[in-house]
């Protein structure tokens, strides 16, 4: 049964424009942090010579800020139950603002370490409690709506930052990736407290300090393990370890999560099919899929091919392009066919795309190879869209925060698998050629590998119930008789 609106339709309008506009304040804060997520990479060289280091001891900021970052996610949904969903918001927008500024100003490799620490504390409140403001905000029937506008950030940041923080450290300084911060976070805390409702639970949880630490402890093991592989920083016996460590903590931090009376994450969430699979299982091995992408599209142009940072920017904008011309179908779309159809089919359509980038040669002609990069791009777009809306769709209000915070330490999980069975596709094709860099046919075994995971896990996606999420997408679902 689709949802049936519950006012007049001045309210209804009125309704689906307030949570829109909540949503787009929303995602203001999360591209700026998605940004800067994938925008300092690029001065990293500039960076290290300003500090008078080696480039490689740069990594570190990016280390010590995911790593924070991790180990402050669990306890974002308590603390927006217990002193607001929009004070949280705001003070998490203030910490990574104010950390961008002293980013941009430090004299010192250690300054920056300091500074990117305090930055990850903000991001980490930022994306859960954020998400929570839009849940909150919007009814069923505008999830969708929603859900696309807080989306975007993190489709487009991958793929533009790299491009723009490049155009920054040649046009001006590295200072200026993290000072253009300060512009977005004054105009974010502005608007959040224009148009976000101050909304809050009656009844605040006491913190479970035990839970905290154990799932703070098991992300944080788990993303350093993925980070030390994906970078080769550490040999294999400490990376296994440091896996197997966040492993045996995050199977501790699930039992004392379903026997303690008052847990800091409910993860009765799990047992809805809808969330389960669209955040936990195949929906994991679809965010797999998704992440790799962009990783391995620009590495592919500038090592496979050797072409130029700019003539590369020309070919990862053509993706950017799909992943924005999606935007205006993806409600369409989910309203005609639904969540489980769009689920099974543009995920295998997304697939074959990312399997036919495997084809793609120097004798290709560029615009068939910008079309293929443009029609990748509007797959994963209505992919990643499909997946985040479906996630919520039958969560209830008592699950919202908890929801969340579990959606986000899932996702932080999946972007670095992404990117790291990517790279281990690339160096065991690497190590089997006895070749010392990568070369074209790396990639196509990488591409190729990426793009079994996605059709499996839109196959998975056929044990979804055929009117999944209805209420939320619209789709008329009839009934077999």
């Amino acid at each position: 049964m689709t949802a049936i609106p519950t006012g007049t339709p001045a309210e209804d309008a009125s309704s689906t424009r307030n949570s829109r506009v909540v949503a787009l304040v929303v995602a203001i804060a999360f591209f700026m942090q998605m940004l800067d997520g994938t925008i300092v990479i690029t001065s990293l060289p500039q960076m290290a010579a300003s500090f008078g280091v080696q480039p490689v001891a740069m990594s570190i900021g990016i280390t010590v800020y995911m790593l924070t970052m991790a180990a402050f996610i669990p306890l974002s949904g308590w603390l927006g139950d217990r002193f607001g969903a929009r004070n949280v918001f705001l003070v998490a927008i203030g910490i990574f603002t104010l950390a961008s500024l002293f980013c941009g100003l430090s004299g010192s490799l250690g300054e920056f370490i300091a500074a990117r620490a305090v930055q990850g504390i903000g991001g980490a409140l930022m994306t859960p409690v954020g998400r929570i403001i839009v849940l909150k905000n919007a009814r069923k029937s505008e999830l969708v709506g929603a859900v696309a506008l807080i989306t975007w950030p993190a489709l487009i940041a991958p793929v533009v930052g790299p491009i723009l923080g490049s155009m920054i450290t040649t046009w001006f300084s590295w200072h200026w990736n993290f000072l253009i911060n300060i512009p977005i976070g004054l105009v974010g805390l502005a608007l959040v407290l224009r148009f976000v409702p101050d909304q809050r639970e009656e009844e605040a949880r006491r913190l479970d300090i035990k839970g905290f630490v154990l799932s703070s402890t098991s992300l944080t093991l788990v993303l350093a393990g993925l980070e030390a592989f994906v970078h080769g920083t550490v040999n294999a016996p400490a990376i296994g370890l440091l896996l197997a460590a966040g492993t045996i903590t995050g199977i501790m931090a699930t039992h004392h999560f379903r026997v303690t009376a008052d847990p800091l994450l409910d993860l009765s969430a799990l047992k809805i099919q809808t969330f389960a699979m669209s955040t936990l299982s195949a929906g994991t091995a679809c965010r797999i899929a998704i992440n790799a992408t962009p990783f391995l599209i620009p590495l592919m142009f500038q090592v496979g091919f050797g072409l130029d940072p700019i003539e590369t920017g020309i070919y990862v904008l053509a993706y950017f392009a799909g992943n924005l011309a999606m935007k205006t179908a993806t409600t369409p779309l989910l309203r005609r066919f639904g969540f489980r159809t769009i689920l099974v089919g543009n995920g295998l359509l997304a697939s074959l795309a990312i399997g036919a980038c495997a084809a793609v040669s120097t004798d290709t002609p560029q615009l068939l190879t910008l079309l293929l990069l443009f029609a990748a791009g509007l797959f994963r777009s209505m992919q990643f869209t499909a997946l985040n809306t479906l996630g919520f769709a039958d969560i209830n209000a008592s699950q919202r925060s908890s929801a969340s915070t579990l959606s986000s330490m899932l996702q932080q999980v999946a972007m670095l698998m992404g990117v790291a069975v990517a790279a281990a596709v690339l160096n065991l094709s690497q190590a089997l050629r006895g070749a010392e860099t990568a070369a074209l046919t790396d990639f196509r075994w990488a591409f190729l590998a990426v793009a079994t995971i996605g059709i499996l896990s839109a196959l998975r996606f056929l044990s979804l119930r055929r009117d999944a999420g209805v209420e939320v997408s619209g789709h008329k679902f009839e009934p077999r008789k």
